[in-house]
């Protein structure tokens, strides 16, 4: 999506005046960029790693994103894309990689990514997206002041909101599906939230989880007959596996929420969410802050999105199949994103 398509949303912010920082971040990358330029200087080459955890909708939305707010920026710059195909080994491999070549800054797209990066240098600037919660993952002191090395933008999703369109779409569903991978301590933040509307809506609910993307077609299936409808947030795992949850689901009469766009686009129903090419925009807006303005990492609180700058999407084929009227939604000015 071509950033001009995007409206300019406000992100929430804590402290301000970030710029007056001395870059001393980047001396754990030897002080000097790729090209030899001192850090800061005019034409200054910067060397940039990205450690993006796998490839699906929303972390690749997220992913462009930050390269156009580099290209916005007018810097110039190097950048070692890689991708760690859900594999936590290669991330923590390819984190000390990128550490080792002597990178200016970092970005770590998801919490795994960002918990190897971390884990590698203390020195090196990281910008972390498409994280839920940054303190709860033990990447910041506190999303406030996170005090170290690291700063970004969250995907903490609108969780409540999220389950009142559950209610809004499906009244009659009596018991939703939790469904979520238990390597992903973001999702079980999210399910908690997701229980906590469900009690004080009066719904029952059970979590259903896999710990891989094989076990998603057997866990789904295991649901049918179980529940009404299911709830899943931004797990990187069932996202990459949504045609498969849309799958078995659809055809069984099982409306699914989501907690992104992407997913919504690969067969689920219905979401309020995340636009991740802002996000990943505005954690290029930070890197960059980083690189040419002297940001300190621990003095930029992690910015985060609030419900009404989110996006109300929707899957007509999917709603057509089910059975279930979404025109309320079209009325809310949604996005219907089916093929």
């Amino acid at each position: 999506m071509d950033r001009t398509t995007l409206s300019r949303r406000s992100f929430t912010k804590g402290l301000a005046g970030v710029g007056a920082v001395a870059l001393a971040g980047l001396a754990g990358c030897g002080g000097e960029t790729a090209s030899g330029s001192t850090g800061g200087a005019s034409g200054t080459t910067y060397k940039i790693g990205v450690l993006q955890l796998t490839e699906h909708t929303a972390l690749d939305a997220a992913n462009d994103g930050f390269v156009k707010a580099l290209d916005d920026s007018g810097i110039s710059y190097d950048i070692d894309q890689q991708n760690a195909q859900n594999d936590q080994s290669a991330c923590q491999t390819i984190a000390s990689t990128l550490v080792n070549n002597g990178c200016n800054l970092i970005l770590a797209i998801a919490t795994p990514a960002a918990q190897a990066v971390a884990g590698a240098t203390s020195d090196i600037p990281i910008v972390g997206t498409a994280i839920t919660d940054f303190a709860a993952s033990g990447l910041v002191e506190d999303n406030d002041a996170p005090g170290g090395n690291l700063t970004g933008t969250s995907d903490m999703n609108p969780v409540a909101d999220q389950i009142a369109l559950l209610q809004q779409l499906l009244p009659d569903a009596q018991t939703v599906g939790l469904l979520y991978c238990t390597a992903e301590s973001n999702s079980d933040i999210q399910v908690s939230l997701a229980e906590e509307a469900l009690d004080g809506a009066g719904i029952g609910h059970e979590r259903f989880t896999v710990s891989s993307s094989n076990e998603i077609q057997q866990v789904v299936e295991s649901m049918v007959g179980k529940v009404d409808a299911i709830y899943t947030p931004t797990d990187n795992t069932i996202a990459a596996g949504m045609t498969t949850v849309a799958m078995v689901a659809n055809e069984n009469g099982l409306p699914t929420i989501c907690g992104e766009v992407g997913m919504v686009e690969n067969g689920g129903l219905a979401s309020v969410s995340i636009n991740y090419e802002e996000l990943g925009y505005r954690a290029g807006e930070m890197a960059v802050q980083i690189l040419t303005e002297g940001a300190d990492p621990a003095e930029m609180p992690i910015e985060t999105m609030s419900a009404d700058e989110c996006d109300l999407v929707y899957n007509q084929q999917t709603a057509d199949s089910l059975g279930v009227d979404v025109s309320a939604l079209a009325d809310e000015g949604g996005q219907d994103v089916s093929a």
